[in-house]
């Protein structure tokens, strides 16, 4: 997909440049590479930033603090529950994950918007709490290639890798409720068509400045 921007127009020139307070989110069975693909994407799309999320687990060995997660005991990550401060939560294989609530008119002002990496189940939370979220699914392109991944990145056990083939079968039957589905085939095709999305949402949500700006254009020309 290519998008034209007009030099004349600066509002469709912003667009890539710069986000609307957007929230993208970025659903995929453990293994199908949503990690690499949200750090590459953020590197290349301006505008655009990654949700830190919290959890009670222990890094991993490659893993950086306010990078990859804020890392926290689990009696501060109640402290965060009780105060209302997440977006969403749960608790995976004994370990707490959470997403901190964004300030949107902050997001918006600034020219942010925000990818959130979160599973099928806290999608469906954020769904109640934020108007008109954008949802991304990330599929494998087969379950022999999940597996193979999921054993070559050597962090989990046979038994756990058996757990989240499972859980991937099931989950990715949520699918479909979301607005698109990327089959990550190849990396940089993947890349490629997550920012296509991006910036087509983009443009979907200024397509009322745009039509605005165009006129006072056409108007100021013809005059």
């Amino acid at each position: 997909m290519t998008f034209v921007y007009e030099k004349s127009f600066g509002f469709e020139h912003e667009l890539k440049e710069k986000g609307m307070g957007l929230i993208f989110i970025l659903s995929a069975p453990s293994g199908a590479g949503k990690t690499t693909l949200v750090k590459e994407v953020i590197k290349r799309v301006p505008g655009l930033q990654f949700s830190v999320s919290f959890t009670t687990r222990l890094p991993r060995p490659n893993e950086k603090e306010g990078e990859d997660y804020h890392f926290v005991s689990h009696s501060v990550f109640q402290k965060m529950v009780e105060s209302d401060e997440f977006l969403e939560w749960a608790e995976v294989l004994g370990n707490r994950y959470g997403s901190p609530r964004p300030d949107l008119k902050k997001m918006e002002a600034e020219g942010v918007d925000l990818i959130l990496d979160i599973d099928t189940q806290g999608a469906k939370k954020v769904l109640k709490k934020i108007d008109q979220p954008i949802l991304i699914y990330l599929l494998p392109p087969t379950l022999k290639a999940l597996r193979e991944r999921l054993m070559n990145r050597g962090v989990d056990s046979l038994e756990m890798v058996k757990f989240r083939l499972s859980n991937a079968k099931s989950d990715m039957e949520e699918a479909l409720g979301y607005h698109y589905v990327i089959v990550n085939h190849r990396i940089e095709e993947a890349i490629e068509k997550l920012k296509s999305i991006i910036l087509a949402e983009r443009c979907r949500r200024g397509k009322h400045r745009i039509i605005e700006e165009n006129k006072k254009q056409w108007e100021e020309k013809d005059g």
